[in-house]
């Protein structure tokens, strides 16, 4: 709470700062977020990096003057004369019953507050970047500018997060993903990833693990179509509920949309015949293709798109099947991050108050939930309302090698989908019963599991999921044919090799492979070809030695096996 009321005043400060120097500036909203602060601003001047020095400077100008936070509380009749010549705050100001302003100078802002005491007490900041944002976050509204900052408490804490941000930088997906040759973005298609060769490499490994992993753990697999009629998502509740976030297009005068979700697909499939008690639990699982419309302003690179493919299963069950379930799920889910050395945290979300079904159905199901992870010992938080509309879920928040976390599996328990679609089985009494449903991924979508993967590794990506695994440095044309046919003979075995036969010098060549991030690199020169061997180096530039030609080859395939 002490940092965020900091980092609230200082984007009080900001404001400050940026009306003495643009008077004509109109201010928006300015609240403090995860790591700092923001402010919104209405202005014809179009902000540089040279501004955000200018702003910076007067800033400190400000709290040097050891200004006190005033908190003032005005009538709405009297907020409106103070606010007169701010129309952002003047529409804010419409939702307020009892206004409550903070005064710092002759800065006076609507703001309900916490803040410091004095602009003295704001620690260590500083202004980051300059981004679009609309009003209200509506593209209907005004795009104003956004200036971001970021504020600790000491100068110590900000450096450090500085040299966070840096590394943050290096590992960047995007930058990496060009580097490698993994993926592109063109603005032919914003928001949809275009995934090179390099990138399909990594994309089918994933894909070969998680078919494995899936089959031995009972799974089926089908693929539904990517264009589905309105009708299906009228009934499955989407269009009423999720429809701002759907593609559409008109077929033969009817209305179509493209799935932004799996499931109904999953439904009808369900359907097409009678299922006894005895096919339950049921399995069934789609690497999906779904399109949901995100605005411009939030894509980024991988981890934010507009198409994406979901490793999505659906399970029907009956209700005394639930609990053992889940407990299933999660170990397969534990399974598979155990593979990226991915740790994580688990949060259960609750009813939302948009959704559909009884409330006493989801208590239900949120025991369920909790019974399970208790079952199993597993820690968790409670994320109340926050819920898929149709049921509440247990979210895997995976930590990468920065400490970041990121929302990738889910397990959402669903007693509603299937009351819609009227699905049933046969009992063991000959009688119709409403099966229960569990929809979950491990993966999550994906294309951003692939660009969170990238940022982990850093693009050294372990041996079995390097796109080149192995790369042999000829030291002159003559030995040119020996690395050809190490080449061959480590092909037969499934390594990904090539061979740097270029009429340079072996450092550059190292150097190279190095930063194509090629887990190993092969020398051979005149000692390799007289005693059959290779000369092994990492690409951190350890030398590991020199290896028979058939150990190293087993070296490599025990390596890959075991998926280190």
């Amino acid at each position: 709470m002490k940092l965020e009321k900091l980092r609230h005043s200082a984007s009080h400060v900001m404001a400050y700062a940026v009306k003495q120097l643009f008077p004509n500036a109109k201010i928006a909203i300015g609240p403090s977020t995860e790591d700092g602060f923001y402010y919104d601003f209405d202005t014809m001047h179009n902000f540089t990096p040279e501004d955000l020095k200018k702003i910076e400077r007067k800033m400190h100008d400000i709290i040097k003057q050891d200004l006190k936070f005033k908190k003032i509380k005005v009538s709405k009749q009297k907020a409106k004369q103070i606010l007169k010549d701010e129309p952002y705050k003047l529409d804010l100001l419409k939702e307020i019953k009892e206004p409550t302003f903070y005064q710092i100078g002759e800065f006076i802002d609507l703001c309900k507050g916490p803040h410091v005491k004095s602009t003295k007490d704001i620690g260590a900041y500083k202004l980051m970047k300059i981004a679009g944002a609309y009003w209200k976050g509506s593209s209907k509204n005004k795009q104003l500018q956004r200036i971001y900052g970021i504020a600790f408490e000491t100068k110590e804490e900000l450096k450090k997060y500085l040299a966070f941000l840096e590394e943050a930088d290096r590992r960047n997906h995007i930058k990496l993903g060009k580097k490698l040759e993994l993926f592109s973005m063109h603005e032919e298609g914003p928001g949809f990833p275009f995934f090179l060769p390099k990138g399909m490499i990594i994309w089918d490994e994933l894909m070969k693990l998680w078919y494995e992993e899936h089959k031995k753990a009972g799974y089926n697999f089908i693929r539904t179509p990517m264009i589905l009629n309105k009708a299906l998502w009228e009934e499955s509740g989407h269009w009423e509920n999720y429809r701002e976030n759907m593609y559409t297009l008109r077929i033969d005068e009817q209305d179509f949309a493209v799935k932004p979700m799996n499931c109904p697909g999953a439904m009808i499939v369900y359907k097409e015949k009678h299922h006894s008690y005895r096919e339950l639990p049921l399995r069934i699982a789609e690497i999906g293709l779904v399109h949901r419309h995100e605005l411009s302003g939030v894509l980024n690179g991988l981890v934010r798109v507009r198409s994406f493919h979901q490793d999505d299963a659906h399970i029907y069950m009956t209700e005394d099947q639930m609990k053992d379930e889940i407990i299933n799920i999660i170990n397969l889910i534990d399974k598979m991050y155990n593979f990226f050395g991915l740790k994580y945290h688990l949060e259960l979300s609750t009813m939302p108050k948009k959704h559909i079904g009884k409330s006493s159905v989801w208590k239900k199901s949120e025991k369920i939930l909790q019974e399970s992870l208790k079952s199993l010992k597993k820690e968790y938080k409670i994320n109340p309302g926050d819920g898929a509309f149709y049921g509440p879920k247990i979210d895997f928040h995976i930590k990468d090698s920065l400490g970041r976390t990121w929302q990738c599996a889910t397990i959402q328990l669903d007693m509603s989908l299937p009351e819609r679609f009227d699905l049933y089985y046969e009992g063991k009494d000959n009688k119709k019963h409403r099966p229960v449903m569990i929809h979950r991924v491990v993966y999550g979508a994906l294309e951003r599991f692939i660009g969170i993967l990238i940022e982990h590794y850093a693009g050294k990506f372990p041996l079995w999921l390097s796109p080149i695994q192995v790369r042999i440095l000829s030291v002159a044309d003559r030995f040119n044919k020996y690395a050809e046919e190490i080449k061959e003979k480590y092909e037969k075995e499934g390594i990904r090799i090539d061979v740097d036969d270029r009429t340079e010098s072996i450092s550059k060549k190292v150097r190279e492979a190095q930063l194509a991030k090629i887990n190993y690199i092969l020398v051979v020169g005149e000692k390799e070809i007289k005693d059959k061997i290779v000369t092994v180096r990492k690409r951190n530039n350890e030398i590991i030695g020199a290896f028979k030609i058939d150990k190293f080859l087993e070296k490599l395939v025990k390596e890959i096996e075991e998926k280190r």
